[in-house]
């Protein structure tokens, strides 16, 4: 009964399904619009702004199955994976969720019952943990479950410091936490290790399997700790711990998730030996690595894509340990698929993505990992003792791209330590990239913090009457506004539409008989509807009374470029593929910008396509079908999500036609007619595998389309035709051009070849060497080259020095014939010179080349060559 991963997660999501939970889907890897997080590292990072009070759902009980990364950061377990049995880069958390609804004694209950009526796991396995002072969860354990005193392990401060104890949960420095308790289970007496509290508690008999987080307090950042509003519930089992338990193995590389994608990697890479350790590495890598990507991050050297880049090189570098001789990682997609059946949709969908960026990232690596691994092993044959040096461990990251911990990696299975401190001295600068981390740190607190609920009533109408809710100047509350004072209004009704989903914020006034606030700019405060702007004239107070006035132009023209962002994603993907995934978008009234998932630029051609069907959408002129229904019937209805969006169970469908069908809060058109007209300017890279377009609609297209137009005819009188023949003459013009270059090539070989006769008589002899030392005037670089192969061929042997200054710059070249290079470099003797006119520069023994800055001292350095010269030959 549920052997396999994808039925516990099936079951764990019935269970509480069945007792009042509403199934919630996995957050993305990247936390939407949460910036103290590197990567989504536990169940409640979706709730968070539950939890504070901050965003309503329409449900108070919620149950996941979250897919987690801890590879970065405060939560980093790279280090360890592939050589423990259960660190992972990812793994799967399944949890329930109370939102003020029930608290200590239900979360006990339900925890219980599922593990011991559902799974049917022999109560004497398990053990629990209470913090030191929860008397209240101690007497639910053993008075109303019945479990032993003596198995109800009290943990206390362990750290130090009040609340610090393994059995007292904090999101961070600050925000909601509270005491938790957690439940063990006893794999047997034939595994080393002790119940938690004992000396032998880190030995792995006793394995934690659940952790209930009881949310009673909010810690601000001076460490006090206020009631929350609603105590509520955090729980979470780790799906691979609850598997490996429920499948009759120790660790969690034995079950099936992982035999299957480790047999894979054996097949893949041709071993026989399944229980090598690499193996583990690789296939606990390819899952980080393929949700990653599916969520929108790409191999970079920064931030999320700097972590991406450091776990698939890691993955890389086992792989060739194993013998792999070409790209293999990417090829275990399909299998991890397979294997992770339903979590595996998001994957599934953007299967050919993640393909190709690990294939690309792999390839990338490649070029250097042997060279890397080469300077890494002479280092450590050479080395003295049991540490590697900080500085070749920086040079390895700076040169070859190898991570730190790769390094470590290596080091650590000769047993040999790395001088990370010395490492950290010697990267500086760089070492920001490892750290990325320490970008994503925040005070849960800060920032304007409101109870308010604004009612948006901008769908309707551009104006409306609002009561003032709230005021803020520099983020502090205030009762009223001061004439030319900036501040934040707040109010309980408003036409404003807040920034979000990629649609700026609206602009217009707020006034009332004698007051007039200017609002530059509208922003969502959780619930409420900030008015960011300055008291032009009169006062503004609370509980004050005003109208709110919409700029109409500006909504129009944002309202087109929104509108338009739909159809334009439609098209792409009827283009490109499915595949295409919108990663991002910025909607105003000037224009907008639309970044999406591809690996390679667009053709002229699919530019064309796609402006083609947006504007024939546009000039069907359908009339937008705007809805709100429940998520799961919008999905059904194949309505597509936003990029780091969250959606409630009830969301917003906008419906064009039979052509696009998305979830959106934002506002627009009534009908696609309204746009008028819609205008790419231009599609570019902006990383590994997102490509992004700049385009305009009405009035603002038709403006550029004229400018183009303006500069077509202009181009055309240039070149003595009107706007149909410019590419003709253009063309035309082009040849020509190539054919001038050609004779003026043609000539200058022949002033070289006159030149040359010249120079020779200008010869001087050393030793028996015929050597040649000139400054020229007006000689361009090509010349140059064309001037020495000349000379070097009526010399037949010798040695051609030959300088030139243009526009402050200096060209420096000289030719040795082959008789001649085992006696006299010419990168050598060129460099020489370079270096005394402010340059330098290099080439083959035979031939090299070099530049300068210093013109005056030309003269002087090229005086230097005979000297040089003698004591050579």
């Amino acid at each position: 009964m549920y052997q396999t991963t994808a039925a516990l997660r099936s079951a764990f999501l019935e269970f509480f399904r069945k007792n009042g939970h509403q199934v919630v889907d996995s957050s993305s890897l990247v936390p939407g619009n949460d910036p103290t997080l590197l990567f989504t590292n536990a169940g409640m990072n979706q709730f968070k702004d539950v939890f504070l009070g901050n965003e309503k759902r329409s449900y108070s009980r919620a149950t996941t199955a979250q897919r987690c990364v801890r590879a970065g950061g405060k939560h980093n377990d790279l280090d360890n994976v592939g050589y423990t049995a259960r660190h992972h880069t990812f793994f799967e958390m399944l949890g329930n969720f109370s939102f003020g609804d029930y608290f200590k004694h239900d979360a006990i209950r339900f925890a219980w019952t599922f593990l011991t009526e559902e799974l049917k796991l022999p109560k004497e396995k398990l053990c629990v943990t209470v913090y030191q002072n929860d008397d209240e969860a101690f007497d639910i354990w053993n008075k109303e479950i019945g479990i032993p005193a003596e198995d109800i392990i009290r943990i206390g401060d362990n750290k130090g410091a009040p609340y610090a104890s393994d059995n007292f949960w904090q999101m961070g420095d600050t925000g909601p936490c509270g005491p938790c308790t957690e439940i063990f289970y006893d794999h047997g007496a034939h595994i080393w290790g002790g119940r938690p509290g004992t000396p032998e508690e880190d030995g792995d008999r006793f394995i934690e399997i659940w952790n209930i987080v009881f949310m009673q307090f909010n810690r601000q950042a001076d460490g006090t700790m206020l009631p929350l509003p609603k105590p509520s519930v955090d729980t979470g089992m780790g799906l691979e711990r609850i598997a490996a338990i429920m499948q009759k193995v120790h660790s969690n590389y034995e079950i099936d998730v992982f035999k299957t994608l480790i047999a894979k990697t054996a097949e893949i890479i041709g071993v026989t030996d399944l229980e090598d350790k690499s193996l583990r590495v690789i296939a606990d890598h390819i899952r980080s690595c393929a949700f990653l990507v599916a969520d929108g991050v790409m191999p970079s050297n920064e931030g999320r894509g700097y972590v991406l880049r450091r776990i698939i090189r890691r993955a890389v570098r086992h792989g060739y340990k194993l013998g792999a001789s070409n790209t293999f990682f990417y090829k275990l997609v399909p299998t991890l698929i397979e294997v992770m059946g339903e979590a595996a949709k998001d994957l599934k969908a953007t299967q050919s993505i993640v393909e190709n960026a690990l294939k690309a990232e792999e390839e990338q690596f490649a070029r250097t990992l042997e060279r890397g691994l080469g300077i890494l092993d002479n280092a450590l044959a050479d080395i003295k003792g049991n540490v590697l040096d900080g500085e070749t461990a920086f040079k390895l990251y700076d040169t070859y791209g190898f991570p730190l911990d790769l390094t470590a990696d290596v080091c650590r299975e000769r047993d040999i330590t790395v001088d990370e401190a010395g490492f950290d001295v010697a990267m500086a600068a760089q070492r920001s990239r490892a750290q990325a981390a320490g970008q994503f740190a925040a005070d849960y607190n800060a920032g304007i913090k409101t109870d308010v609920d604004s009612h948006f009533c901008g769908y309707e109408a551009l104006n409306g009457a609002g009561k003032v809710q709230a005021i803020y100047v520099n983020g502090q509350p205030v009762d009223a506004v001061l004439p030319g004072q900036e501040a934040v209004v707040i109010l309980d009704n408003t036409p404003f539409y807040g920034e979000s989903g990629g649609q700026v914020g609206d602009k217009g006034t707020l006034s009332a008989a004698g007051t007039e606030f200017t609002v530059k700019d509208t922003q969502k405060y959780a619930q409420a509807i900030g008015h960011l702007g300055v008291l032009a004239e009169g006062s503004l107070k609370l509980g004050q009374s005003v109208n709110a006035n919409v700029d109409k132009k500006l909504r129009h023209r944002t309202q087109l470029n929104h509108s338009v962002t739909h159809l334009l994603h439609a098209a792409l993907r009827k283009v490109l593929g499915t595949h295409v995934a919108q990663k991002g978008s910025l909607v105003d009234p000037e224009r907008l910008r639309f970044d999406f998932s591809h690996f390679e630029a667009m053709t002229t051609e699919q530019l064309a396509e796609v402006e083609d069907l947006v504007n024939t959408q546009i000039r069907r002129n359908h009339q937008l079908q705007i809805a709100e229904m429940d998520l799961e019937q919008a999905k059904a209805k194949g309505a597509m999500a936003l990029f780091g969006e969250k959606y409630d169970t009830r969301v917003r469908v906008v419906t064009m036609g039979d052509f696009s069908v998305e979830l959106c809060g934002g506002t627009h058109v009534g009908r696609t007619g309204d746009i008028g007209v819609f205008k790419i300017i231009s599609e570019s890279g902006i990383a590994a595998g997102i490509r992004r377009i700049e385009a305009v609609t009405g009035a603002a297209a038709m403006a550029y389309i004229f400018q183009q137009q303006q500069e077509l005819a202009e181009a055309a009188a240039l070149l003595k035709g009107d706007t149909h023949s410019v590419v003709a003459k253009l063309k035309a013009q082009l040849d020509r051009a190539k054919q001038l270059e050609k004779e003026i090539s043609q000539l200058k070989d022949k002033l070289a070849a006159a030149a040359s006769a010249d120079l020779v008589n200008e010869v001087t002899n050393i030793a028996g060497t015929k050597v040649l030392v000139k400054l020229l005037d007006g000689i361009d670089t090509g010349a140059l080259r064309g001037l020495l192969d000349e000379l070097k061929q009526k010399l037949q042997s010798g040695i051609v020095v030959l300088g030139t200054a243009h526009d402050g710059k200096v060209n420096l070249i000289a030719g040795v014939t082959k008789d001649l290079t085992g006696k006299v470099k010419a990168g050598d003797l060129v460099a020489m010179v370079a270096a005394q006119v402010g340059g330098k520069g290099g080439g083959r023994p035979d031939m090299a080349q070099a530049g300068g800055s210093e013109p005056e001292k030309l003269p002087s350095a090229l005086n230097t060559v005979l000297p040089w010269l003698q004591e050579r030959l």
